[in-house]
């Protein structure tokens, strides 16, 4: 499987044009799309949602999608939304399974 790099730039980037040039990085068949975001030197939610539209539009063509040279800012964004483990390829940091947390008494009064 080849792989394709895309570089997103900018505060304001063009999601239709972005999401256009990963239909057609797919248009061969699945590859692997990397999106270079060292071009980004202030990231807003706008660049957020531009890199979501991009993996689900690689996700619907079958291609993975992965994200390369973020900053920290636009880490903190991307954890901040939930998105990091699926982009940057990062677990995420989730709260244990519910379950039951302590045992109670039969003479504990009730909250």
């Amino acid at each position: 499987m080849e792989i394709r790099t895309l570089a997103l730039e900018g505060p304001q980037p063009d999601v239709p044009a972005l999401c256009a040039r990963v239909r057609d990085a797919c248009r061969d068949g699945p590859r692997g799309i990397v999106c270079d975001t060292r071009g980004v030197t202030t990231p807003t939610l706008a660049t957020v949602d531009a890199l979501a539209r991009m993996a689900l539009t690689a996700r619907r063509h079958g291609a993975p999608f992965t994200v390369t040279g973020a900053a920290p800012r636009l880490q903190a964004l991307l954890h901040l939304v939930g998105l990091a483990g699926e982009l940057l390829g990062q677990p995420e940091e989730r709260e244990p399974p519910g379950g039951v947390q302590e045992g109670v008494q039969p003479d504990d009064p009730p909250l």
